[in-house]
């Protein structure tokens, strides 16, 4: 039943409840790891929850529910109402330690176990996602505030990189060379590297946590989640469904708190092998540094500034309709999202007309009733954005629809922010060089393709871009003139799960997805094998 009003969340969620076992369950599962996969279910308690519970989360570590080392807890704010919903541990240190050691004592084991048997279970743990969909849905908007059908969508990736990690199970490949010498051989190996630390960005939850933890799992290593504050509930949601999935204790973690504490104190440890992130520049360079010392494999998806090209031969009314969709989609807030558009002074009116008008028209309301735009994550988010629009209106770009906080009648309570629509004349506004990540979006009229490729190119970032043209020759010469990870020609923003999501320059290391991704989750071993 999907939730009337804002303040409520979804009726029998159970995130924080204890597990009940059949009596024959995981016998013999410590020194028997082959059986993981062929054990009857595990039935996983609901919680009551009825409208202005407060929820009292812990943390999941060593495969208990725990409230950590302190007494501090951390509020979860709902930001359609500003309602508190839940606390969770502010954890430290300690807990952090906690959380790699469990991890670092289950790995072993768990690596011998054959790679379809580990993908089995993570594929299990996709299967009762799904089952709960319209739980974790609500439990998503009611902590993150994008609407619920978005949240759904959500989920449904949620599942959907777990499903595609597990079918990797069979793709472990290594390869055996010729040597120079005689009687030997070459063999190149993939290990996992052992305790991984998954550290996930709010606006997407649950995504982001199984993005990395399929793949992690899959490959052999353990894995510990730094549940981000804003949005924790949504990972202890899954650490919920661990044991009834087959994964043992210990393997899967979660761990509450503030990344500054908590977070150093993962990427330091030193059981911790390899940090796998998904953030802000600001984070990436920190943890960057926090993992020097210790020599750490770092991923990191970090911020972007993506463009979003439209030429004078392209089709105008699609263009708009991507446009609209890569900029307002969970109110903006997506590291792919169209974040400064470079129009063809020959269609630049025309696009503009258009892409004002249904920018305008967007729905603004209850998160739980599924309409264009929910609320900003937090305040200060609202605040962030709302600062970025002032500093280019004095800079003196032309207001073309002007949306802003809101903060009457529904929207009393929350944090709304309406689309805001800029014409700006060139990159040196202060909105064209920073990531907004929010409903607003800058316009520059450029005279060609190559002008548009010069000002695209014009940033630290390199995440995504956009292209719209019916150009062939252009369209092949995209890829070489724009340098970003990802490129969107004709389309709005969604990558896939077999594909590959890495950012360039500023934004980021590594990357996620499909083979390649699957494949930075594994190091490399040579072998010289002589018999002679």
């Amino acid at each position: 039943m999907i939730a009337p009003k804002i303040l409520q969340i979804a009726p029998k969620v159970n995130i924080f409840g204890k597990i009940e076992k059949y009596v024959d369950y995981y016998i013999g599962m410590v020194n028997n790891f082959r059986k993981f996969g062929t054990t009857k279910e595990v039935i996983v308690k609901d919680f009551n929850i009825q409208s202005g519970t407060v929820l009292k989360a812990q943390m999941y570590i060593n495969g208990q529910w725990t409230a950590g080392a302190g007494s501090d807890v951390i509020e979860v704010e709902n930001p359609a109402n500003e309602q508190i919903i839940a606390t969770t541990p502010l954890g430290g240190v300690d807990d952090a330690a906690a959380a790699v050691e469990a991890a670092k004592i289950a790995q072993p084991a768990w690596a011998k176990v054959p790679a379809v048997q580990r993908g089995r279970i993570v594929r299990k743990l996709g299967e009762l996602i799904v089952a709960r969909t319209e739980e974790l849905a609500q439990l998503i908007t009611a902590e993150q505030g994008k609407p619920l059908d978005q949240a759904r969508g959500e989920v449904g990736a949620t599942a959907e990189f777990l499903f595609h990690a597990a079918d990797n199970a069979r793709r472990i490949e290594g390869d055996i060379l010729v040597s120079d010498n005689v009687d030997e051989e070459i063999h190149i190996r993939r290990h996992p590297y052992g305790v991984v630390v998954g550290l996930t960005a709010w606006n997407y939850p649950a995504a982001l946590a199984t993005r990395k933890l399929g793949p992690a799992l899959v490959a052999g290593n353990g894995f510990v989640l730094l549940a981000h504050e804003i949005t924790p509930l949504s990972g202890l949601f899954i650490a919920s469904l661990a044991e009834a999935a087959g994964i043992p204790a210990g393997l899967f973690n979660v761990v509450t708190g503030r990344g500054p504490v908590v977070g150093q104190a993962l990427v330091e440890h030193p059981g911790t092998a390899m940090i796998t992130m998904t953030g802000s520049n600001r984070a990436g360079q920190e943890i960057f540094k926090a993992g020097a010392a210790g020599m750490k494999v770092l991923r990191l998806e970090l911020g972007g500034k993506a463009p979003f090209i439209v030429l004078e031969d392209a089709d105008i009314d699609k263009a708009v309709a991507a446009a609209i969709t890569a900029r307002f989609t969970n109110c903006g807030q997506i590291c792919t999202c169209n974040e400064r558009m470079y129009l063809h002074k020959d269609i630049a009116d025309e696009f503009l007309d258009k892409f004002v008008a249904k920018a305008a028209a967007l729905k603004i309301g209850d998160p739980m009733q599924s309409p264009d735009m929910g609320p900003k994550v937090s305040g200060p988010e609202v605040d962030k954005v709302a600062s970025l629009v002032r500093a280019a209106v004095s800079e003196g770009a032309e207001v073309l629809l002007e949306g802003g906080p809101l903060t009457d009648g529904e929207y009393t309570k929350g944090h709304w922010i309406a689309p805001t629509v800029l014409e700006v004349k060139d990159n040196d506004s202060t909105v064209v060089r920073n990531e907004v990540f929010g409903p607003v979006v800058p316009a520059i009229r450029v005279n060609d393709f190559d002008h548009a490729l010069a000002l695209a190119n014009d940033t630290d970032f390199g995440l995504s871009a956009y292209v719209f043209t019916e150009n062939h020759r252009r369209i092949l010469q995209t890829p070489y003139a724009l340098n970003f990870g990802e490129i969107y020609i004709n389309r709005a923003n969604g990558e896939q799960v077999h594909a590959f999501h890495n950012g360039w320059c500023q934004s980021g290391l590594g990357g996620e997805d499909g083979k390649y991704g699957f494949d930075g989750y594994l190091r490399k071993q040579s072998l010289y094998l002589n018999w002679a």
